[in-house]
C-alpha cells in the first residue's frame, strides 16, 4: 500500500460542500448520493494517485475496471467528514465491476464498507504506511518483518479488511512479480543495467504509474531507493 500524499482540494463543489456537512449518516447518504461533481473530484484523487488504486496499487483503466470515492472514514461513522477531500481516495471497482465480480473478489473500498476501526485501521494516507507490508513472491501481502506484535495485527486486520489478499488480487501480484523476476535474471545474465529497468515501473509516464508500485519498489531495494531519491522523491 502505498502512502499517497494529498495535493489537490478536490474542486470548488467539493468545497462548498464541506463547508455545510452533513450531521446524521442519513444526510450524508443523501446528499452524497445527490452530489453530482464526483466526476471533478475522481479526476483530481485520479491525479494525486497516479491512477492507482489506493489500497490495492492495481491500475483500474489497464485491467477494465472501473472505480469509486472511497471515504477512508466512512461517512456512516462520521458524516462531517463526507465532503473534506482529506477524507477521500480513489479506489478500484466501480458499482457496475459489482454486478460481475465474484463477491469473495470483491476488495478495497467496496470490501471495507462502513467497517472502520481508526485504532486498527493502516490508512494509505499515514506517511510511511508502505512500510507496514511485505509483497511475496506468491503474490500474498504480509505484515512486513520485525514489527510489534500490536502492528502486526493492524496490518492483519487492514488486509482482511480490504481483502487485499483475495485471489484476484493473489494472481494479479503473482504474475506482475514473476514477469518482473525473470526480466531481472535476464539483465543480469546479460550485464544489462537493473537501474534502467527499474526506473521503467518506478517512473511515472503521463502521472501514471505501473500497477503494484510498492511490491515493485520492494523488488528493487536500494537499487529503487536511489532512484526515487534522485528522479522522483515525491514518491518517497
Amino acid at each position: 500500500m502505498r502512502s499517497i500524499s494529498k495535493k489537490g482540494n478536490g474542486g470548488y463543489q467539493l468545497n462548498r460542500s464541506h463547508e455545510n456537512p452533513p450531521a446524521t449518516a442519513h444526510d450524508a447518504e443523501s446528499r452524497w448520493g445527490s452530489f453530482s461533481y464526483k466526476n471533478d473530484v475522481t479526476g483530481y484523487l485520479g491525479y494525486e494517485q497516479y491512477n492507482l488504486c489506493a489500497y490495492s496499487e492495481v491500475r483500474p483503466d489497464k485491467e477494465g475496471l472501473g472505480t469509486h470515492i472511497e471515504h477512508v472514514e466512512p461517512k456512516s461513522l462520521n458524516p462531517h467528514r463526507t465532503f473534506d477531500y482529506s477524507n477521500l481516495v480513489l479506489s478500484a471497482l466501480s458499482d457496475v465491476d459489482l454486478k460481475t465480480q465474484s463477491a469473495a473478489d470483491v476488495f478495497g473500498g467496496h470490501a471495507k464498507g462502513s467497517n472502520y476501526d481508526p485504532a486498527q485501521f493502516i490508512s494509505c494516507l499515514r506517511p510511511g504506511c508502505s512500510n507496514h507490508f511485505v509483497y511475496l513472491s506468491d503474490g500474498r501481502i504480509e505484515p512486513a518483518i520485525g514489527l510489534s506484535v500490536l502492528d502486526k495485527e493492524r496490518v492483519k486486520y487492514t488486509i482482511d479488511l480490504l481483502n487485499l489478499n483475495c485471489d484476484y488480487l493473489v494472481n494479479k501480484r503473482k504474475n506482475w512479480l514473476n514477469e518482473l523476476d525473470a526480466l531481472i535474471d535476464d539483465h543480469i545474465a546479460n550485464n544489462q543495467s537493473l537501474e534502467c529497468l527499474a526506473a521503467v515501473d518506478l517512473i511515472p509516464i503521463n502521472n501514471s504509474l505501473s500497477p503494484f508500485f510498492t511490491a515493485t519498489r520492494q523488488r528493487f531495494s536500494h537499487i529503487a531507493e536511489t532512484i526515487l531519491a534522485t528522479q522522483c522523491p515525491e514518491l518517497l
